[in-house]
């Protein structure tokens, strides 16, 4: 049975529980925008040379990155759980850098 959801909805999503799915509502999956195309893998596997205005931009997410990265070194005891949290802050920094650099900014 689908599970209504209103952020989902939104979107035009619907969540089928009985096989973890997600559809798209209304729209064949040839025209969904969220369908990766290969301009997409053209944009996400090229190198992008950082423009002068981009910058600034990627030096405030690593030094936030940082910060949160230090936070959890120095307020959490040495664990699995330590190492794989500072792993997903560079993660976030990483998709971030992404970010700026595929989409532009």
């Amino acid at each position: 049975m689908p599970i209504w959801n209103e952020e989902l909805q939104k979107w035009g999503y619907l969540y089928h529980e009985e096989v973890s799915s997600f559809q798209w509502l209304g729209i064949s999956r040839k025209e969904c925008p969220t369908m990766i195309t290969q301009e997409h893998l053209d944009n996400w596997f090229t190198y992008h040379s950082p423009s002068p205005e981009q910058i600034p931009y990627y030096q405030a997410v690593r030094d936030a990155g940082r910060k949160l990265a230090e936070a959890i070194l120095e307020n959490t005891p040495l664990s699995a759980d330590q190492t794989a949290a500072i792993r997903h802050v560079r993660e976030a920094v990483m998709t971030a850098n992404a970010a700026i650099a595929c989409d532009g900014r």
